[in-house]
């Protein structure tokens, strides 16, 4: 039997944290909480969640430094529960590592279909490039790690989010085929439909930035279409 998942709610807000634990628990997930964001870090070393539901506006420390913190050693999806409900909101949320964004008034069931949906991204999926290609895709210096989630760049690791990983996955499995945004959507996120346009160029951004790091600029851009891995 496969383990029950297990959330980390953070919010400042009891009632918040307790609508949201009551959701979780009630589908099956364990949940541990923080109500700052120095606890949260404590919180996420202590229990070691499989993703962490991570407000934005909280004392000690805000949600984006959070964020910034723990993706500096872990992958652990994060998913934003904010009162920001802009756009820019949205899009600097993604661009600092969050792999989705929910805003505030929401629907508990909502909220529990998001987790759902970036849990199953850790999944392994069950297609023709990986039954061709066995546990690894490569391509010249790129290398995937399929079992593990681990990217590599001439054998340097390049730490990337769930939800990035699904993304260079799928231009990975066939290099040099132009995907659509909405190719990449249904790529990456096979299990969401509620992913945007703005929200897959958020996550390139952060995947050529990250590739940039290690001297590779391996995606393009094909104007008025979408992105390739460069042959």
């Amino acid at each position: 039997m496969t383990p029950a998942r297990k959330i980390l709610i953070v919010d400042d807000d009891p009632q918040i944290r307790e609508i949201v634990r009551f959701a979780l628990q009630r589908e099956g997930f364990l949940t541990a909480e923080a109500g700052d964001g120095v606890e949260a870090l404590r919180a996420f070393d202590e229990h070691g969640p499989d993703l962490v539901i991570l407000d934005i506006l909280m004392p000690e420390l805000d949600g984006s430094e959070v964020c910034r913190a723990l993706r500096a050693h872990s992958r652990a999806p994060i998913i934003f529960l904010s009162s920001k409900d802009e756009e820019i909101d949205r899009i600097l949320g993604l661009e600092i590592g969050g792999d989705d964004y929910v805003t505030k008034p929401f629907s508990p069931r909502e909220l529990v279909a998001r987790v759902r949906a970036v849990l199953r991204r850790l999944e392994p999926r069950d297609d023709g490039a990986v039954k061709a290609s066995g546990k690894s895709l490569r391509h010249r210096g790129l290398r995937l790690d399929l079992d593990r989630h681990r990217v590599f760049w001439n054998e340097q690791e390049i730490v990337l989010t769930v939800t990035e990983f699904g993304l260079l996955r799928t231009l990975l499995s066939y290099p040099g085929k132009v995907f659509s945004r909405e190719e990449l959507m249904e790529g990456a996120y096979a299990y969401d439909n509620i992913v945007t346009a703005r929200t897959i160029d958020s996550h390139i951004r952060r995947i050529r930035r990250k590739l940039a790091a290690v001297g590779t600029a391996a995606i393009e851009t094909v104007h008025g279409i979408g992105y390739k891995l460069s042959e």
